[in-house]
């Protein structure tokens, strides 16, 4: 089945009740038993909820997955993944990732006696520098949140399974449709579903993907036993979502391609970062490993006054300015006060994340409006 029909039926099939097309929303808590212990799969819906199982089977179905596991939030499936490991456990990570992630790694898990190293993920040499005897897990973005900066995850499973050591890869901006990684040699595939798997901003969720029954089982406990699910409600939608994630995303790819392009020329501005330039660091990886460059991209203008910068957000008006990405409508951000700001400073300049920079999440809107928005508030 290739992916255009995996969106809508990958992993599906008719409801057994009343053949319904698309998976009911089983607004429920519990499921009545023929005798105690005697059921149809379904006990508590913590455990176990046939829309969220229909969703699990759909994410599955979208990266090439023997399973699927729907949590929360995209960091709650994160805050899984962590709980794989134990005290005395170090972890690798790139060092220009989402804000978020990067609190949950110092804020939450260093506590627990869990090392986290961060580090650019382009040098594969300075990589095998940092592997020891407790490294359990490299943590990789690609494309990065927000310098779209491009890991090579078929090198780094290389690593990985030289030293027997777990690789988990944050697809969100690249989304199935774009990457695969656990086809180039990933254990697990993160994505905040918030984001393109959802798509219209109404929902918030997380998915992790893989392929190994013992992780696998390892990821449904601590779903089970930590809590963090997903009611039905927001499963529903972000099935919902899926379906339209292709053609939705063809038009994310397009528009930012005409987006980057505009703006690349614009004497006002100093450097694009999109992986669909020849210059952009590790584009040959992207054009390799990515069926098209994605729907996100950032860029600083000349002046480097955090003012100006303050300026441009403030005057779009297609472009709303608010957190997240993926939705079918343009938003624009300014990392370093926004998803960013649980970053200190110093980390963040060392990905090259300034104050002036601006990320930009391309929607499905006519390219041209968005372009004129733009052309209005650099001006």
């Amino acid at each position: 089945m290739k992916f255009n029909t995996k969106t809508i039926h990958g992993g599906q099939s008719l409801d057994t009740s009343f053949n319904a097309v698309m998976p009911p929303i089983y607004q429920t808590s519990t499921y009545a038993q023929s005798s105690p212990g005697k059921h149809k799969g379904f006990e508590y819906s913590r455990t176990h909820n046939p829309t969220r199982t229909a969703l699990q089977n759909s994410f599955a179905s979208l990266e090439n997955a023997n399973y699927g596991v729907a949590f929360a939030s995209g960091l709650a499936a994160i805050d899984a993944i962590i709980k794989l490991l134990k005290p005395g456990d170090e972890v690798i990570s790139t060092n220009d990732l989402y804000g978020g992630t990067y609190r949950l790694f110092t804020k939450i898990f260093s506590v627990y006696g869990i090392k986290f190293h961060f580090i650019g993920m382009h040098d594969l040499n300075s990589i095998e520098k940092l592997i020891n005897k407790n490294t359990r897990l490299i943590w990789a973005e690609t494309p990065t949140n927000p310098m779209l900066n491009i890991c090579d995850i078929s090198a780094l499973s290389c690593i990985s399974k030289k030293h027997k050591i777990l690789l988990a890869v944050d697809n969100t901006f690249a989304t199935p449709y774009l990457q695969r990684p656990l086809d180039l040699g990933a254990d697990i595939v993160v994505h905040s579903a918030t984001k393109y798997l959802g798509g219209h901003s109404d929902v918030v969720l997380g998915a992790i993907m893989l392929n190994d029954s013992e992780l696998a089982d390892r990821l449904y406990f601590i779903q089970n036993a930590s809590g963090a699910i997903c009611g039905p409600q927001d499963s529903f939608l972000v099935l919902r979502g899926i379906k339209t994630l292709h053609v939705r995303m063809q038009r994310h790819c397009d528009n930012t391609k005409e987006i980057a392009e505009f703006l690349n020329s614009h004497k006002k501005v100093e450097h694009v970062y999109w992986p669909g330039f020849n210059f952009h660091l590790n584009h040959e990886i992207a054009t390799k490993q990515m069926d098209d460059y994605g729907g996100m991209l950032s860029f600083k203008l000349k002046s480097n006054d955090i003012k100006d910068t303050f300026k441009v957000l403030e005057k779009l008006k297609i472009f709303t300015l608010a957190e997240s990405l993926g939705g079918v409508e343009s938003l624009s951000g300014h990392p370093a006060s926004m998803t960013h700001a649980s970053i200190p400073k110093a980390e963040r300049e060392k990905s090259g994340l300034s104050d002036s920079l601006i990320r930009l999440s391309i929607g499905i809107e006519d390219s041209e409006d968005l372009i004129q928005d733009l052309i209005q508030a650099i001006s």
